[in-house]
């Protein structure tokens, strides 16, 4: 059986297919950012959370547009239940972060031997908030800054603000979806050029260099991330420490993603360089036909958890697994994607989140063969209210996985 576009071509011929991909992108508008804040809002009025505190990282971002990075200095925002954001920052960055800034909004600040802990504690008193309220720390804080404000503001009850940040996250605008999916399309396409350029010798090193070209040429900074591995490699889901060296016959399992205006993609394709084995290609399938369960076992209302066990199911019914047993699938069967690589909710076991319009997962119910190889095909889908959409249409089959014969 002959091999459809792999190792057809060179690796300047395959970046030769590749074309800027972000004509027409758009970012982010100011006027959602001010709704991502006022759906925040409702929310924590609706459950006594008096403020949340945005700690820089993704969640800042997301709600005000910021881009900043966590360190061991305190940069963040207060999120009030009504009322305007507040920064808080050393003095030196003031101007940095004025070039960042999107929503408006006043930027405290303190000297480098003065007390971030103790500023927090004086803007809320300055917003009016009392000394007793209910405060959300942004889960992705780190515990330093949380210590800090307890020490501080003894007196605030800290609950983890996760419910109010997830609760909008996880539901994508149009907007967000678009992102997502001209990620999706970019990636796609980088891993149909990757495929072509493959040839008996190649290192796993030399595939990672190559696709970070490759994402590049299709407007992206580059890799956010890229996993290549060969042979039994491949059965670790996520990689080895030393590189391969790819032969007739191997495994090939290429997983990456780029970002986009701050939104991610990321897609896993397996194939086999050369002729597969039968044992390949019924593990192939096996897996193919796992991913089909699980996004068929999607719909709205169903919790996440059902996903999952779908998947896990049509395993086991074949003889692999149980649950988490190998040869079978090692873990959940997907994540949830947008402005963080893993974000909720998730298609794990037994999450009762139910299924709602706008959430994003990956879809990856990896089967993993110990000491042979490991199938992980991995596309995204997002719900709509008639139930999911593939961001990325399916591997079509091992012998011809894009679907281009």
């Amino acid at each position: 059986m002959t091999t459809i576009g792999i190792g057809t071509h060179s690796q300047q011929q395959a970046l030769d297919t590749l074309d800027d991909m972000t004509q027409g992108v758009q970012a982010i508008q100011y006027n959602e950012y001010l709704e991502r804040i006022e759906k925040a809002q409702s929310y924590m009025q609706q459950h006594g959370i008096d403020a949340i505190y945005l700690n820089a990282g993704t969640n800042l971002k997301y709600f005000t547009g910021m881009q900043w990075y966590a360190s061991e200095r305190m940069v963040g925002a207060i999120l009030p239940a009504s009322g305007a954001v507040e920064f808080i920052a050393p003095t030196f960055e003031i101007g940095s972060l004025l070039d960042y800034q999107v929503v408006e909004g006043p930027i405290n600040d303190w000297q480098e031997h003065q007390s971030p802990y103790a500023l927090f504690a004086h803007v809320l008193e300055k917003m009016g908030i009392s000394q007793n309220a209910t405060i959300g720390i942004d889960e992705s804080t780190a515990f330093f800054v949380a210590d800090g404000i307890r020490k501080a503001a003894p007196t605030l009850n800290l609950i983890n603000a996760q419910p109010v940040t997830a609760h909008c996250r996880m539901h994508k605008s149009d907007n967000e979806l678009a992102l997502i999916q001209r990620a999706m399309d970019m990636t796609l396409a980088v891993h149909k050029a990757t495929a072509s350029m493959l040839y008996e010798g190649i290192t796993t090193t030399e595939v990672e260099a190559f696709i970070n070209k490759a994402h590049k040429k299709v407007g992206a900074p580059g890799n956010y991330f890229c996993i290549v591995l060969f042979g039994k490699a491949s059965s670790f889901p996520h990689g080895v420490k030393e590189p391969q060296v790819l032969k007739k016959g191997d495994i090939v399992l290429v997983d990456t993603g780029c970002k986009l205006e701050g939104y991610l993609s990321d897609i896993t394709r397996t194939y086999v360089f050369g002729e597969a084995s039968e044992r390949q290609r019924t593990m192939w399938q096996h897996e193919k036909n796992a991913q089909l369960a699980a996004f068929e076992a999607a719909q709205v209302g169903k919790p996440c958890g059902d996903v999952d066990h779908a998947a896990r199911s049509y395993l086991a019914s074949v003889g692999l697994g149980p649950d988490y047993d190998l040869p079978g699938c090692p873990h959940r069967t997907g994540h949830g994607i947008g402005m963080d690589i893993h974000e909720w909710p998730y298609l794990v076991k037994d999450n009762p989140q139910p299924l709602a319009k706008g959430m994003c997962f990956s879809n990856e119910p990896m089967l993993v063969i110990p000491d042979e190889f490991g199938v992980r095909l991995e596309d995204h889908f997002y719900m709509t209210e008639q139930g999911p959409k593939w961001f990325t249409q399916p591997s079509h089959s091992i012998d011809d996985p894009f679907g281009l014969g």
